[in-house]
């Protein structure tokens, strides 16, 4: 019998309401303990699933809250066990002496991500599901909330069931083949199996290729802004933070440090750097500031290379654009409230991408954001297709992929089947452990390590 667990589920921080969570065999029994019916000749384990009661909960001391107790019976749970939901005052000192007097009444504390665990174990969700639990959790946009929520009720699953199917398929048609030679078992034919092959390449392929931008889309990105002073760096970042956060004057040299701000900009998530002028001086901290500048330059993930669009460009703005562009960049040309006088076209041709803008007056900030969406690549990214969401699923899909592919030679060079079959059998248990259909205790542990406690 598994112990009963019990932990807040609820943030850390004081709200209208605070959710106490117990999970296991006996947590009708455990809540029904420290809970009081406001209601005569009711009582928590005479309730059926997905049923509320209204009442108090209490400890030695006596009542603590109101509290509303939501049943849920198994397997028609979360964690496919019974579970009761304990709803009271979100005040921190209010849930932490609730679940003190859960734990009282018979309940252990639960550790980090336990829930989850549980649902995992209980076969109510896979390890991919699983882990988009935490993706849903910490989603900072609609795009990521969706994926995130797609993957949460199977949407990769589904998509490497079919791929395992395929394997397997093949697998156990040559296993049948070799084990039972008697039979009357047609042999299996290299040109079939290349094509099955061929289509699960492609679609452990097409899930990779994915990785990177969804990675984007839930974490963000490191981005930084460049230009020459007084082209308007300061006030697109203003303007992107949505308050003050750099200091914009009309005299170049203002910004001489770093000034670090997180930004969401339609679907992506900017970790945004302002950086100095990029000139020549011979001002000291001006100078240090510079060459701050071109450090970061040299190492952001995304770079917004920032133009004054109202003037002609200068040689250094020429020789800033070559450097920019040689990484993932867009070219912001800035103040475009005023006549165009910079050399937009030239700028097309050293950029992919290009966005006008007046940081000034909010102009163009949208076009600025379907930039970035293309740049990182989340523009195509849709929720209706699966994403690899973690490293762990990127290394097991990536090791599929090779064993797949090895498969795939052995075949073409005419090796024997047997060849073949042992490439399969890695292929399979790849995306075995990628399921969490075969992986071991250490994976598990280290995908449920990054949960928090009461989920």
């Amino acid at each position: 019998m598994a112990k009963t667990i019990a932990a807040i589920a609820t943030p850390a921080a004081p709200a209208g309401l605070g959710v106490v969570r117990v999970s296991g065999d006996d947590a009708l029994a455990v809540a029904g303990r420290v809970f009081r019916p406001a209601g005569k000749g009711k009582t928590l384990e005479a309730l059926s699933g997905y049923t509320a009661l209204y009442g108090h909960v209490y400890d030695g001391e006596g009542d603590i809250d109101d509290c509303v107790a939501l049943v849920f019976r198994a397997p028609h749970s979360y964690t496919g066990e019974d579970v009761v939901e304990l709803s009271c005052h979100g005040g921190l000192y209010l849930l932490r002496r609730v679940l003190r007097s859960v734990i009282a009444a018979g309940a252990v504390a639960a550790q980090a991500g336990e829930f989850t665990r549980r649902a995992f174990v209980n076969g109510k969700m896979d390890l991919t599901g699983a882990e988009a639990v935490m993706e849903l959790i910490a989603a900072q946009g609609d795009l990521a909330a969706r994926t995130a929520l797609a993957a949460r009720e199977g949407l990769l699953y589904r998509r490497l069931e079919k791929v395992k199917e395929s394997l397997v398929g093949l697998a156990a048609g040559y296993a049948a083949y070799v084990d039972y030679p008697d039979e009357d078992i047609p042999e299996l034919e290299p040109e079939a199996m290349e094509e099955s092959l061929r289509e699960a390449e492609g679609e452990l392929a097409a899930l990779l290729d994915t990785f990177d931008a969804g990675r984007v889309l839930r974490e963000g990105v490191d981005t930084v802004i460049v230009g020459s002073p007084n082209v308007g760096k300061s006030t697109l970042m203003n303007r992107l933070a949505g308050y003050n956060r750099s200091i914009v004057t009309p005299l170049p040299g203002t910004t001489r440090d770093v000034v670090e701000e997180t930004v969401r900009l339609g679907d992506v998530v900017l970790r945004l750097s302002d950086t100095a002028g990029i000139r020549e001086t011979a001002d000291l901290v001006e100078g240090m500031g510079v060459r701050l500048s071109r450090e970061r330059l040299a190492s952001a993930a995304l770079v917004l290379a920032v133009f004054d669009g109202s003037q002609p460009l200068t040689e250094a703005d020429w020789a800033l654009a070559q450097q920019a562009a040689a990484a993932p960049a867009i070219a912001v040309v800035n103040k475009a409230h005023r006549p165009l006088q910079a050399d937009l076209e030239g700028l097309r041709a050293l950029f992919s991408e290009t966005a006008v803008i007046s940081a000034e007056k909010g102009e163009g900030v949208e076009a600025l954001a379907e930039a970035v969406a293309r740049v990182t690549g989340v523009a195509g990214l849709s929720a209706a297709e699966p994403l690899l969401a973690t490293e762990r699923q990127r290394d097991c899909a990536a090791r599929c992929l090779a064993c797949v592919r090895e498969a795939e030679e052995a075949l073409r060079m005419g090796m024997p089947l047997d060849a073949a079959a042992v490439s399969l059998d890695g292929a399979i248990g790849a995306i075995l452990e990628l399921t969490g259909e075969r992986t071991t205790e250490a994976v598990v542990d280290e995908v449920f390590s990054r949960f928090c406690v009461g989920k």
